[in-house]
């Protein structure tokens, strides 16, 4: 795990003056991505306030070298697959570099603030070229919420707290936070209709999700010990794993998840690396007395001592209506990432366990994040009981699933005493009318 040094240092601040106090993006922070400028080719970058530090000229600026400079360089095309590939030790020279770079009174300052762009005026991009994504289910009371509408006496299957359950979802689809969200079409079948039928569907929802990058990955054929799994992360992302849930309940029998699932993925821009999130390094809960100890391959104690993250999740929605009349979003739920069943660790062992080969930017969901109480659930299946039960809005709107026009917003912030916020930035999506099938 990454340890906590001067660059966490809650006294620590930047001549970069919007980063001081930033909720998401203070100099503690400095999570990696991808942007472009009008006419201008995309390259890496790091988020430091309201602006953006340009990767690819700081490592032709002279002012870096050795590990530091090989990250800068390996940040500076359109994808940071090379950086990630790198793992950590240059990943962390990098940082703690940037940090002293950035940090008020720098006598570098000079050199550095040409190299800053106005995060107004960037484009942001996917952070890492996706070849494979993993949706995970680790979420243990959205899994109970959800099985509790269709079982009731039986919410849980017997594996759940066995293993950590998962699917392979569409790469293709993934797209950086703003992205719209086009109603998919689909084959769906009310429960009293003789047949199915084809067209927008009608149960648009969302599903509250944090996504896991993958550093350095493994050979094919050789599994990723769990004391190790979290050398092979780079960092996280807020995800919103859209969800179609009438075309769901008609093809999900017998393989699972399907179009349902792969129209979009809504992930945010920035990566949160595994070395800003230390202060935040939590013990995961303990297993409910009666829950089964996982297998020796799942189990590790330093990963339980700090396999959980201190960080609150929020859902917010704004309708069209509620835009024009310049009213607040209004926030869905909100709870802590703590309500994750498995860690990341054990999503990452279990993944490879059979052999399977990751790679350098993989995106790996954890599943949706709810918890236990009224407000605190990850989806609108959950909120409003299947559609059973509405949400009124403000203006008087009513919703049980997402209509056209709607903007959902994901966030999230890191909190733990003695050190500075920080945050992913926004994570957001507003929903189209479906495309005309011809």
């Amino acid at each position: 795990m990454a340890a906590i040094d001067e660059t966490h240092d809650g006294a620590l601040r930047s001549w970069v003056e919007s980063a001081n106090g930033h909720g998401d993006f203070p100099i503690q922070n400095l999570p990696l991505g991808v942007f472009s400028r009008p006419g201008e080719a995309a390259r890496g970058g790091v988020a430091i306030g309201d602006s953006v530090l340009d990767l690819a000229a700081l490592a032709g600026s002279g002012l870096l070298e050795r590990e530091a400079l090989e990250a800068a360089g390996a940040a500076s095309g359109d994808t940071l697959n090379p950086l990630l590939a790198l793992g950590a030790g240059p990943r962390r020279a990098l940082r703690r570099r940037l940090s002293a770079l950035l940090a008020k009174g720098a006598a570098e300052r000079p050199q550095v603030e040409p190299l800053l762009v106005p995060m107004a005026e960037a484009t942001l991009h996917l952070p890492a070229r996706i070849a494979d994504y993993t949706d995970f289910y680790v979420g243990i009371h959205h899994a109970t919420n959800i099985g509790k509408l269709f079982r009731p006496d039986n919410p849980l299957l017997p594996n759940y707290k066995h293993v950590p359950i998962g699917y392979h979802g569409r790469a293709s689809t993934v797209r950086p936070s703003g992205a719209p969200v086009i109603r998919p079409n689909g084959q769906t079948k009310a429960p009293d209709a003789e047949g199915p039928s084809f067209g927008p569907i009608a149960r648009l929802d969302y599903e509250l999700e944090l996504g896991v990058w993958m550093a350095q990955g493994n050979e094919l054929g050789q599994p990723i010990p769990i004391e190790a799994a979290l050398d092979h992360v780079a960092g996280l992302t807020l995800l919103n794993d859209w969800s179609a849930r009438d075309l769901q309940a008609w093809e999900y029998q017998p393989l699972g998840p399907f179009l349902a699932k792969n129209f979009l993925t809504t992930v945010s821009p920035w990566l949160v690396t595994m070395e800003a999130l230390a202060p935040f390094r939590i013990a995961q809960p303990p297993r409910p007395e009666g829950d089964p100890r996982p297998l020796p391959y799942l189990w590790d104690e330093a990963d339980q001592r700090g396999g959980a993250l201190s960080l609150d999740l929020e859902v917010r929605l704004s309708t069209e209506k509620m835009r024009e009349q310049g009213l607040p979003a209004e926030r869905l739920s909100r709870g802590p990432a703590s309500n994750m069943y498995w860690t990341i660790a054990q999503m990452v062992t279990h993944h490879a366990s059979n052999g399977c080969e990751m790679n350098p930017g993989d995106l790996l969901g954890t599943g949706t994040i709810s918890g236990p109480e009224h407000g605190t659930q990850g989806s609108l299946m959950e909120i409003t009981r299947s559609g059973r039960e509405k949400v009124t809005l403000p203006t008087g709107e009513t919703r049980t699933f997402l209509e056209d026009g709607d903007e959902l917003m994901l966030s999230g912030r890191f909190v733990a005493e003695g050190a500075v916020s920080i945050g992913f930035g926004p994570c957001t999506g507003v929903v189209q009318a479906a495309v005309p099938f011809k």
